[in-house]
């Protein structure tokens, strides 16, 4: 009865005691004591996981799934664009390549200076984002296929749907490591490291930015794309937190938008600092759980809790308070109209729309911390790691016999 009472009217469970043991969690599941890799019993054949071969929800869909159909739509605007460059120079014509416009970065300020080239934000950021949720397509499911799966059969891993999971989480690690140390080089030719916060409003509108930063931006903004088109077309299992994912993914989907339309993109560069470099050592705990090295995952996941601890509350919530106390103050006060022409859009209730959800990330933030300190605690404290139940994560399994 109480579960039931702490539930939203959406229907997200806000009861903390009753997830930590519940395998189908995105956070907790990955952590529970897994089916020891050396025991004798051997679990039947199971079906293929969704996550590799269910069927796309249409034809148009299948590059989704499919890293060679991926790998196709990606080549065809660089055949077109190599062709272009060809034939062009036999052709009498003024017009650029169009095609090129569609992979590579374009914006770029004619004007600016030769040893610091700027670009601006053009309606062509449109197709990069679409090229790149393809990219993101590609790289995910070649990575499973060909990369997680003979190194999750390394280390005995024998279920598909458990060799899924750990491909998933080697994706996300591998991804926010790259990320986030990009994000951690971008900040530091820029006047905001480490978190100088003023720095976010100072000089606004920041609406040229470096190759680098214009590039990052987009890069990060088309991967969250395509995280949520993963989680709305059901592309992977889905997890009994799947509201709360697609709750996560909608209000980053609108901080990295709003900010890259309106010029915030400093801010929007420390932000993904916060979230980035955190999730990079969740990923690796679960993963050396997956592989059952107990000691190291207890380790990592210490130091885990450390770096979500210092990133994800302490640097996000002075990230609020620039936003909420700092902004009046330090925008210029001739930018504090909404203009298209002059790039200006921080008129007083702006601040409110930056605020919200911004706040509203870090409810659900330390939602997820309170499971985390109860995973600490049974982690720390009983020394849970030789507990023989699986972590199959919604499967179907018949009970392991008991030893006598």
């Amino acid at each position: 009865m109480a579960s039931k009472r702490r539930k939203s009217s959406a229907g997200i469970s806000l009861d903390p005691t009753a997830m930590i043991d519940d395998k189908t969690h995105h956070l907790v599941g990955p952590f529970l004591p897994q089916t020891p890799l050396s025991s004798g019993f051997s679990s039947p054949e199971r079906s293929p996981s969704p996550t590799l071969t269910k069927p796309p929800p249409s034809i148009f869909l299948r590059w989704a799934i499919e890293p060679g159909s991926a790998l196709k739509l990606l080549l065809v605007p660089v055949a077109l664009y190599i062709n272009w460059e060809l034939v062009a120079p036999f052709i009498e014509t003024k017009i650029s390549n169009p095609f090129g416009n569609l992979f590579l970065l374009t914006g770029f300020i004619p004007d600016s200076k030769p040893d610091d080239p700027r670009y601006q934000k053009t309606w062509w950021d449109i197709g990069f984002l679409i090229y790149y949720v393809v990219f993101f397509s590609f790289a995910r499911q070649a990575l499973l296929f060909y990369v997680s799966r003979p190194l999750a059969k390394y280390f005995k891993l024998k279920r598909t749907s458990k060799m899924d999971r750990f491909g998933e989480q080697m994706y996300a690690m591998i991804y926010f490591i790259i990320m986030g140390l990009w994000g951690f080089r971008i900040m530091k030719s820029l006047p905001t490291y480490w978190y100088n916060t003023l720095e976010f409003w100072h000089g606004y509108p920041h609406w040229d930015m470096t190759r680098e930063l214009k590039c990052y931006y987009l890069m990060q903004f088309s991967y969250w794309l395509q995280q949520l088109l993963v989680l709305i077309l059901g592309l992977e299992k889905p997890r009994k937190d799947f509201k709360e994912l697609v709750a996560h993914h909608f209000i980053t989907l609108y901080l990295v938008g709003g900010s890259y339309i309106m010029n915030c993109t400093l801010i929007g560069n420390a932000v993904f600092m916060s979230m980035d470099l955190p999730d990079a050592f969740l990923a690796f705990s679960k993963l050396l759980n997956y592989i059952q090295w107990n000691n190291a995952k207890v380790y990592a996941f210490i130091v885990f809790f450390g770096v979500w601890t210092y990133f994800r509350h302490y640097l996000s919530i002075k990230i609020m308070w620039s936003v909420w106390i700092e902004q009046p103050i330090a925008v210029p006060e001739g930018a504090k109209v909404w203009s298209f022409e002059n790039g200006t859009y921080l008129v007083d209730w702006v601040r409110y729309q930056m605020f919200l959800p911004l706040i509203l990330l870090q409810f659900l933030n330390l939602f997820w911390y309170s499971l985390m300190v109860k995973i600490l605690v049974r982690a720390v404290l009983h020394n849970e790691a030789d507990d023989n139940r699986s972590d199959d994560e919604g499967d179907d399994e018949p009970p392991k016999p008991k030893k006598r």
